[in-house]
Parts: structure tokens; sequence; C-alpha cells
């Protein structure tokens, strides 16, 4: 029986791959068989996902990258091209975030974000992009939130949802230019999850918010995004580009 969702064999690359998503990503692709190639600022945290990642019998290399750095995110492609010889997947996963009302926000907090989570997805996208058009395969897989579509009552997310609103336009306008090219670029966007990120600003209210928002009033669980991305990431994908498939309990369509 053929397996749709089969991506052994394959190279991939996950920013933001240190803690949260994009750790679960990381390992949920080794175990299926891809070899991976981790990126993110913490060396420390990316040896110990490293070390879980080729428990699988997959390669998997620990870069550090800062994804607001372009010198970095160009050295850190290179190395992946030169050690893999191709990159077939990419989880654009690194983001920041912030609970800040918009008149307390300050300029270095606002700039940040953006800085992360949009122009950070687009230079690693630019420079992935580089080698997959010379491949003419390749698929991208930029990790969105709901909050592509919506914001929060009750939680101020004006820099998140400005970010992320920006990066399911920015994977339409890829998509479209890449199309023919062989490349596919899709947005995952998630509810919400436990992640180092989301921890920093989880309260009382924050997670009132999810239960009674939430028509399953609960936060995703571990594991719970890995079939949606193993679809953007396979070639049961391969007529999709430009989409945002959205994984989170419903929050989106009441």
């Amino acid at each position: 029986m053929k397996n749709y969702f089969d991506v052994s064999g394959k190279y991939a690359v996950v920013t933001g791959a240190s803690s949260g998503l994009g750790r679960q990503f990381a390992i949920c692709l080794g175990e299926q068989g891809a070899n991976v190639a981790i990126m993110a600022r913490r060396v420390e945290k990316l040896n110990e996902v490293k070390a879980e990642v080729e428990k699988y019998g997959v390669k998997c290399l620990a870069i550090p990258c800062d994804v607001t750095d372009t010198a970095q995110i160009k050295n850190a492609v290179d190395t992946v091209v030169k050690e893999f010889g191709r990159i077939d997947i990419l989880i654009n996963n690194a983001a920041a975030g912030f609970a800040t009302p918009a008149v307390e926000t300050d300029d270095e907090t606002w700039r940040r974000v953006i800085d992360t989570n949009v122009n950070g997805v687009f230079f690693v996208a630019r420079e992935v992009g580089k080698v997959m058009l010379a491949q003419h395969y390749g698929k991208i897989i930029n990790i969105g939130s709901f909050h592509c579509q919506v914001t929060m009552n009750g939680v101020p997310r004006s820099g998140y949802s400005t970010a992320k609103g920006a990066v399911y336009m920015m994977t339409k306008a890829l998509a479209a230019e890449w199309a023919k090219d062989g490349i596919t670029v899709n947005t995952l966007g998630p509810g919400y999850f436990a992640s180092e990120m989301s921890d920093k600003v989880a309260d009382d209210k924050y997670e009132a918010g999810i239960r009674n928002n939430c028509p399953m009033g609960r936060r995703g669980k571990p594991g719970e995004l890995n079939g949606a991305m193993l679809y953007l990431a396979s070639d049961a994908s391969s007529y999709v580009t430009g989409q945002l498939l959205l994984v989170d309990g419903g929050w989106t369509i009441v």
C-alpha cells in the first residue's frame, strides 16, 4: 500500500527548532525517515533536539542561525546544501510574540516581532527558494497561526496578528511566483498549542479565552499538528499551493 504522506529520504530544514513546535516538527520528520537540518539561536537546545532526531537513524545537522541576520541565513543554507546536496522541505517556523496593549508597545518590541515573524520568514524562504528553483522541486511550509485570519478578544495581539497576516499574504505571493517551478508554498495555521513562546503570555485570562472561544475548549495537544505538517511536506499535497491550513480546534468557524 502506497504511503501518500511519505517523506522518507527527503532533506528538510526546520527553523526555530530548539523548542516548541519547531522541535516537534523536526522530531516528527526524523521519525518519518527524513534527514533534518535544524536551525535556531540556542546551540545547546539544538544539540538536544539533534540527539532526539538521530535516534531514528537519520542525519541531523544542528546549525546556529538567527533568522533576522541574512548573512547567517545564507551561511546556514550553504552548509545544508554542502552536507545534504539539496533541500526538499522547509518548515519556516521561527517566531516571536508579545501580548502588550497597542498604546504600551514600544518600538523595539514591535520591530522585533515584525523582523522575526515577517522579515525572517521571507529571508529564509528567499535563500532556500534559490536552492529549490535550481532543483525544480520544493515544499515550503510557513508556520502562521489562526491569527492569520482572526485575533483574540480580551488579549492584545496587534503585533503578532499583524505579522501572521503578513505571512499568509507572503505565502500566496511566493506560491504564485514559484508554482510553475515545482515549488509549493503553504501556510500551516495552528490554534493555541502549548509552547515556550505561548507560555510566556499565558495567564488565567488567556486560558479562559481559549476555553470560552475554542469549540473544543482546549489547547492543541503535542503531535496534533504533525499530520497536517506531513500532508503539506509530502507529495500528497502536490496540487495544493498558496493555502492556509488551519488546525485550531474549530476556533475560526464560530
